[in-house]
């Protein structure tokens, strides 16, 4: 039963932090490598918030999310949009997008270390024990879990009842169709990458409650979160929730049971696994 619910926490900690990927690779269809980075600026902002401004560090919501949000804007405006433009293709232009952000993520990666340091931080926020069917586990996990699960129901309705996400579902699905019905493909690609990296920020904020972070640790937040849209289905929000729990109870079993160094070798095990069977991934549709 801990296993159980150490994957679920877990998992649903993953949701939160693979769904601003999902913006981004599934609807703008930039494979975003430095989107870890968006995870640790939100981290050091929960942190800067309650150690030096002895504030709550939900307060690094009202910091970082904005800040994501317009940096990401600018990113994808400045320096994407002429990669969009002269891509003859979507092959070419993924291939464009992963050079032009790994080199983004080295360059976030070497200003947090200037600006910060480059030392592991945490802060002990909501850490007293909570017992579930007689085990204890941390408040600030379950709180995680919990802001988590709000943050996937919140977005999941807002693409499935607004025009604007009902419109990046149908861009997810075909690009090509979505400008036959007068969808403005550029406009709603530079809202699904700027709210994504916003999002992957308030991830950030939500895993530095519990985690030890340091500014090079993104690149395992981008590829766990590669492994959960990529499982889940590029674009497909409900594939990503569903990989993202079975990835954490994967890791919750394997920590426990064989040794937890080898969790991130199960989370590629999965991966590889999933994608034998199912190329497209599990809620993919074959193209």
């Amino acid at each position: 039963m801990d296993t159980l619910i150490i994957g679920l926490l877990l998992g649903a900690t993953y949701c939160l932090m693979a769904l601003g990927l999902t913006l981004q690779y599934g609807v703008a269809r930039i494979m975003n490598l430095a989107a870890g980075e968006w995870i640790v600026v939100g981290g050091f902002a929960a942190f800067w918030s309650f150690t030096v401004q002895e504030m709550s560090p939900i307060w690094g919501f009202v910091f970082a999310v904005p800040f994501a949000f317009v940096v990401n804007w600018l990113i994808y405006q400045f320096l994407l949009t002429p990669l969009i433009r002269r891509a003859k293709s979507r092959g070419a232009l993924e291939v464009d997008s992963i050079l032009a952000t790994f080199g983004m993520s080295f360059i976030a990666i070497g200003l947090m270390r200037t600006a910060f340091g480059g030392e592991f931080f945490n802060y002990s926020f909501l850490s007293e024990p909570v017992l579930i069917f007689g085990s204890a586990f941390g408040l600030n996990r379950i709180a995680a879990a919990g802001v988590a699960v709000l943050f996937c129901v919140v977005l999941y309705f807002w693409l499935l009842r607004s025009r604007t996400g009902m419109a990046m579902r149908a861009l997810a699905l075909s690009p090509a169709s979505a400008k036959l019905v007068a969808i403005d493909v550029q406009k709603l690609s530079l809202i699904a990458f700027s709210t994504g990296g916003a999002i992957a920020a308030a991830g950030g904020v939500v895993l530095s409650t519990f985690l030890t972070l340091d500014a090079s640790v993104g690149v395992v937040f981008t590829m766990k979160a590669l492994i959960i849209v990529i499982m889940g289905g590029v674009g497909n929000l409900r594939g990503a929730i569903v990989a993202a729990m079975l990835l954490g109870l994967a890791e919750s079993a394997i920590a426990t049971w064989v040794d937890p160094g080898l969790t991130l070798a199960a989370a590629y095990l999965l991966f590889v696994l999933v994608l034998l069977v199912k190329p497209e991934g599990l809620f993919g549709t074959k193209k």
